[in-house]
């Protein structure tokens, strides 16, 4: 058991979620430990992210201001095939997965981060939750949280039968240097959220801060995703790596088979914008495919679960990171003060499941829609990338 009122609390999952989530529930009183699968450093899962008001507020708690982490864009502007550029004003904060991570963990050196650590089972006895890894460490403490994203080891242990669903598109992604941007198309990209729609396809590209945070022109990064729909049956073949190796959630950067990357140069030569085209063609391409993991129940004896891992929404949304984080903060709020020698607040925590699984159904809905509108995962709008 926990002593006075420190609960010891056991975080799986060492990404930005689990990163926020630790944060937060220290600051509640917990003494925190995070668990991470992946045995060496995590690649992004991801590349440019939206700033929104959950991030913003915990990145002002742990003293750096949303602005200090980010590129700041004045303009939306929509590019066409044949004519100019439809632009107007919008003030818009964007940061990367990386940046984010670094910031969240450098406060967190003296904190318990394990890495290697894939959760095989969870059992509860006298009030103890402990956790047992693969490779037989284990863990215990008074409360574990599933911060362990779509393909959470977490949410399939509580949930069994849950399982994600492909939503019938993926993203294209790339993340280049601005350094090794020609001057020509930084010039149309800068300070400017940038996008284009056809049928069955939506790209979009801003930049973001460098791998180290830099903000400085010439130091930043320009981020791109492109949707694009695909039928099941053609996705296997683009998960492929050029090794052989069979991909399920993330593409990486430098994995595409060389066949896919050719493929994907010349769908974006003959369907997006010459800019968008070009950007494509120099770019080390990434992929990951759109996946609905419907919610479930977030709270379960001794453990809960946040983030990705207590269902996704859809991209368009630019709110799966700042869900996570506001996931994180609630749970957190519901634990403040709690004697881990006592019950756990029960009402307190079914109060923030209820609002939290809400706030994941009005995303879900609107993520939905949204994808809709731009005709993504709509069986009957135009498919790429088939080689039938």
């Amino acid at each position: 058991m926990g002593t006075g009122n420190t609960f010891r609390t056991l975080i799986i999952g060492g990404s930005v979620g689990g990163l926020a989530a630790a944060h937060e529930l220290r600051a509640a009183g917990a003494d925190v430990a995070v668990y991470e699968r992946s045995a060496g450093r995590l690649r992004a899962r991801g590349a440019g992210i939206v700033m929104q008001p959950e991030v913003a507020a915990l990145l002002d708690r742990i003293g750096v201001g949303a602005p200090g982490v980010s590129v700041e864009l004045h303009e939306r502007q929509q590019l066409h095939l044949h004519d100019a550029p439809v632009r107007y004003a919008a003030p818009q904060l964007m940061t990367a997965w990386d940046t984010l991570y670094r910031v969240l963990r450098e406060p967190l050196s003296e904190v318990c981060y394990r890495l290697d650590s894939e959760l095989n089972r969870v059992r509860v006895e006298d009030n103890e939750v402990t956790a047992v890894f693969t490779d037989g460490y284990t863990a215990q403490g008074d409360l574990l949280v599933g911060a362990d994203g779509i393909g959470s080891a977490t949410r399939r242990l509580l949930h069994p039968g849950s399982h994600p669903v492909y939503a019938g598109y993926v993203a294209w992604r790339g993340l280049e240097p601005e350094s090794a941007v020609p001057d020509h198309l930084l010039d149309l990209l800068a300070g400017r959220f940038t996008y284009f729609g056809a049928d069955g396809m939506q790209m979009l590209c801003y930049l973001v801060p460098g791998p180290a945070g830099e903000r400085t022109e010439g130091s930043r990064r320009v981020n791109w995703v492109w949707y694009a729909n695909v039928a099941d049956r053609d996705l296997p073949p683009l998960l492929t790596s050029r090794t052989g190796n069979r991909f399920t959630y993330f593409l990486p950067p430098g994995d595409a088979h060389g066949d896919t990357v050719g493929r994907v140069t010349a769908c974006a030569e003959t369907t997006l914008p010459a800019p968008f085209a070009e950007l494509v063609r120099i770019s080390r391409v990434f992929m990951q495919p759109v996946y609905d993991l419907p919610p479930v129940r977030m709270t379960a004896d001794h453990a809960a679960l946040i983030g990705d891992a207590a269902g996704t929404v859809r991209p368009h949304t630019a709110s799966g990171t700042s869900k996570a984080f506001g996931d994180a903060a609630g749970l957190a709020e519901a634990l403040r003060g709690w004697d881990p020698s006592r019950p756990l607040p029960a009402s307190a925590l079914e109060n923030w499941e209820a609002q939290r699984l809400a706030r994941l159904l009005t995303l879900s809905d609107a993520g939905l829609e949204l994808a809709r509108r731009s005709t993504l995962g709509i069986p009957t709008a135009c498919h790429y990338f088939s080689d039938r």
